[in-house]
């Protein structure tokens, strides 16, 4: 007898501790509900499955064989372990439709999100909220992928990303301000200034394709040239990342000029810790943005987009 080619039957799993438990066929079949022709050949199928005879059918009442004493444990295992996975799937379905699920750019997750959820909050319950902190691309990616309800992120009217290209639902939440900021010198100067007319490049700590951000500054830099008929400021980039905070750690440190949100460089600048590098100029407006999935969500999900909209 040899293992048979065809998938596994759980029917068959079941006849067989039914089996086991009564050592008659026509009761097994019985409390089976089903006719002990074909139980007999479940049994049988299932012997094939396994390669080797699993039941004495010459010893009354019928006993299992060597082979199937060992298989009765491991199966009754096997088939409780289906039946919690299948139950913890299930109430993770269950949780996963009443959950949120955000996706947030790092700079958004760390300043905006928490103070934006909390007044949320206060108007709508909202249960359990997943959420992911990435670069500006993965966050696309995850809501592309459906594997996230939201996205928050900064975009630029001019400047639009794969989400808009692919026309998913967007709400304005606030604006904020990329701004080219610096450490100071000792006389509260940018160590690091754009556009001195002095002709050395000063050091830029730029963001790297992965980063929304550093595509807005990147699409307003050739933006500025075309309008004014001549080239941007000369400069030199020396530090390249997608994570704005690093880039705020950076520049603290003296090491050049970035362009950051006001959002997170507020305090900095309130501070004296950080500059403007570029004397008011080179800023660049933004909006904070919410996109959501384009087809219908979880009724939570449904709900809170609502209350944005103002429905």
């Amino acid at each position: 007898m040899g293992p048979g080619n065809r998938p596994l039957d759980l029917d068959w799993l079941e006849d067989f501790l039914a089996l086991a438990e009564t050592g008659n066929f026509s009761r097994a079949a019985q409390a089976r509900a089903i006719a002990q022709p074909a139980f007999s050949r479940h049994i049988r199928a299932l012997e094939e499955w396994v390669g080797v005879e699993l039941f004495d059918r010459s010893a009354h009442p019928t006993a299992l064989t060597a082979a199937g004493k060992r298989f009765h444990p491991l199966l009754q295992e096997a088939l409780a372990g289906l039946e919690s996975a299948r139950t913890e799937a299930r109430a993770a379905h269950e949780l996963a439709a009443a959950s949120l699920s955000f996706a947030a750019t790092h700079v958004l997750s760390l300043t905006f999100f928490p103070r934006w959820l909390g007044g949320i909050e206060a108007q709508l319950p909202l249960g359990p909220i997943q959420t992911v902190s990435d670069s500006s691309q993965a966050c696309e990616d995850l809501l592309l992928q459906r594997r996230v309800q939201f996205v928050l992120c900064h975009g630029h009217a001019d400047v639009p990303g794969r989400l808009d290209d692919n026309a998913f639902p967007m709400r304005r939440l606030s604006g904020d301000v990329l701004m080219p900021v610096a450490a100071p010198d000792a006389d509260g100067e940018p160590l690091h200034r754009l556009g001195d007319g002095s002709g050395v490049p000063p050091a830029v700590l730029a963001y790297s394709e992965a980063s929304g951000l550093g595509r807005i500054v990147r699409a307003h830099m050739r933006a500025a040239e075309r309008d004014a008929g001549r080239p941007a400021p000369p400069m030199s980039e020396v530090f390249t990342a997608h994570h704005a905070v690093l880039l705020r750690t950076m520049a603290v440190e003296g090491r050049g000029l970035a362009w950051l949100p006001l959002s997170l460089v507020a305090d900095e600048l309130r501070n004296g810790t950080l500059v403007d590098a570029a004397a008011g100029a080179w800023q660049v407006p933004i909006d904070i943005r919410l996109y959501r999935q384009p087809s219908e969500m979880a009724a939570a999900a449904e709900a809170l987009w609502r209350l944005i909209a103002g429905a």
